[in-house]
C-alpha cells in the first residue's frame, strides 16, 4: 500500500493520531484504539455479508471478532481514485496461535467450536447465496488435475520434479476421483445453515492474553462447520506426521463445545481423505512458470508421498472410532 491511501482514512469519522504500515495494510491509532485498512478483493456484497456475520456472532455472545467500520456515506467499502477498493476494520494488537503448542491449538478448536455456536443463520442462504459443499470443491479440484495429467503426458523433456510428479500422479489422481465418488454416494450435507471462517488458520487468530481472536473474514461462506475443522486440522497433521494423538485431541476439543452429528464426523474423513496437499502442489506447479521450478516444491512432493502411508494408517483408525462405514 503506498501513502495515498492514508487519505482514504479522511471518509471516516475517526481522529487518526498516528499511522504506520503494516503487512499489506496501513494501522492507525485513533482514540477509539487501533484501526487497520486494507485493499479488499472482493464484491460489495460479500462485504455485506461478512459484515451480517460479525455482527450476528457479537449478538449471539461471540466477542472475539473484527469489526467492520463505516465510512461517513454509510459504506463498508471506501473507493480511491484507481478504483480500488479499501476496508476499514478494528485490530488486535496480539501474535499469531503457535501450531507447535497443542495447548493453544485446542484453545483454537474451542473458539471455532463457540464461534459456529453462534455463526447459524436462518436467512444466510439469502444474504450470502447458496450454500457451498465440499463435493463442489473436490469435482474442480479433480477437473484441474485431469488438464495437468494431460500436459504432464504430452510434455517433452521432463525436469527432475515433473519425473517424480509423473511416477505418483496416477495414485493420487485415482484417490481423488474415489473420495469425491464415495462423497458423492455418501450424498448427504449438513442441512442446517451456518456460516464458516472459511480461511481458519493460525495466522487469523490472534492470541492477545488469554484470549483468541479472529480476524479475516473475507473468505466466510455457508457450508458445514466442518470445513474450518478440517482446514485447522489438515494443516497441523501434515505437520506432525498424521499423529493419531493430535486429530482425535483436536477433534474432541471441538466436540466437547460443539457436539458433532455423525454425519459430520464422515463430512470430516471425506474431507481429510481427499489428497488436497498434491492437489496444492499440482495446481502451484501448473500455474507458474516452468523453465525454473524450486526445490522446495520436490521437497513437497516428496514429504506427500512419504507421508501417505501414516495418512492411510489415520483415516482407517478415524473410521473405526466414529462409525464410518
Amino acid at each position: 500500500m503506498n501513502d495515498r491511501s492514508v487519505g482514504l482514512l479522511d471518509n471516516y469519522d475517526i481522529e487518526v493520531l498516528r499511522t504506520w504500515k503494516g503487512r499489506g495494510a496501513i494501522l492507525c491509532e485513533t482514540r477509539e484504539g487501533i484501526l487497520i485498512l486494507k485493499e479488499y478483493g472482493g464484491h460489495r456484497e460479500k462485504a455485506a455479508f461478512q459484515d451480517a456475520l460479525l455482527r450476528h456472532v457479537q449478538e449471539m455472545g461471540f466477542k472475539n471478532v473484527e469489526n467492520i467500520l463505516k465510512n461517513k456515506e454509510q459504506e463498508l467499502l471506501t473507493q480511491d481514485q484507481d478504483g480500488c477498493f479499501y476496508i476499514l476494520k478494528t485490530y488486535f494488537d496480539g501474535r499469531e496461535c503457535n501450531v507447535r503448542d497443542m495447548d493453544e491449538c485446542r484453545q483454537a478448536v474451542k473458539v471455532l467450536a463457540k464461534l459456529h455456536n453462534a455463526s447459524g443463520m436462518e436467512d444466510a442462504a439469502a444474504e450470502g447465496g447458496a450454500p457451498h459443499f465440499a463435493y463442489m470443491d473436490f469435482e474442480k479440484h479433480n477437473k484441474e488435475l485431469r488438464r495437468v495429467r494431460k500436459y504432464l503426458k504430452d510434455r517433452g523433456q521432463k525436469t527432475d520434479f515433473e519425473i517424480f510428479l509423473k511416477s505418483n500422479y496416477d495414485y493420487f489422481f485415482n484417490l481423488a476421483l474415489q473420495i469425491t465418488e464415495e462423497l458423492r454416494a455418501f450424498g448427504r450435507e449438513d442441512k442446517r445453515r451456518f456460516v464458516c471462517h472459511g480461511d481458519y488458520q493460525y495466522h487469523n487468530i490472534l492470541v492477545c492474553g488469554d484470549e483468541m481472536n479472529l480476524v479475516n473474514f473475507e473468505k466466510c461462506v455457508i457450508d458445514s462447520p466442518v470445513r474450518d475443522l478440517y482446514l485447522f486440522m489438515r494443516k497441523l497433521l501434515e505437520k506432525g506426521n498424521w499423529s493419531e494423538s493430535i486429530g482425535f485431541d483436536l477433534v474432541n476439543s471441538y466436540n466437547k463445545v460443539r457436539p458433532m452429528e455423525k454425519e459430520e464426523f464422515s463430512q470430516l474423513y471425506y474431507r481429510l481423505a481427499y489428497p488436497e496437499k498434491f492437489w496444492k502442489i499440482v495446481n502451484f506447479y501448473y500455474n507458474s512458470g516452468k523453465a525454473w521450478i524450486p526445490g522446495k516444491n520436490l521437497e513437497k512432493l516428496k514429504r506427500v508421498t512419504e507421508q501417505e502411508k501414516d495418512k492411510q494408517a489415520f483415516l482407517e483408525k478415524f473410521k473405526s472410532k466414529y462409525g464410518i462405514s
